[in-house]
């Protein structure tokens, strides 16, 4: 449990200096950073979060979440075309799409290795 906390609290701050690092090396590289970053972060909650999501965001016949290489955005925007989200799922996916027109559906099969 150590080890975890150790983890989460280096997670933030080497972000930020790993950033400088590839902004000083390589320009084109730092464009796209964040937003690589953020997809990982979704990919490993949509993995590390798979039993929580399971239980509260679809219904026991929806598309299941925990592909590694796939968005939670996805898995929901799935769930959403098959009608299989639960009011918890409709709600986020709602809010999602509010901020991006139609986030969930674009996100279908996006999957990055």
């Amino acid at each position: 449990m150590i080890l975890y906390f150790i983890a989460y609290f280096l997670l933030l701050p080497l972000t930020f200096v790993n950033y400088l690092v590839v902004l000083f090396n390589s320009k084109d590289h730092a464009r796209g950073y964040f937003k690589s970053s953020a997809i990982n972060i979704d990919k490993f909650g949509n993995r590390e979060f798979r039993t929580l999501w399971n239980a509260t965001l679809r219904t026991d016949a929806g598309y299941q979440f925990g592909n590694i290489n796939e968005t939670i955005s996805s898995v929901l925007g799935k769930n959403e075309r098959d009608e299989t989200l639960t009011k918890t799922g409709k709600i986020l996916v709602f809010f999602l799409n509010t901020i991006d027109k139609n986030h969930c559906r674009k996100s279908i099969n996006n999957l990055i290795n």
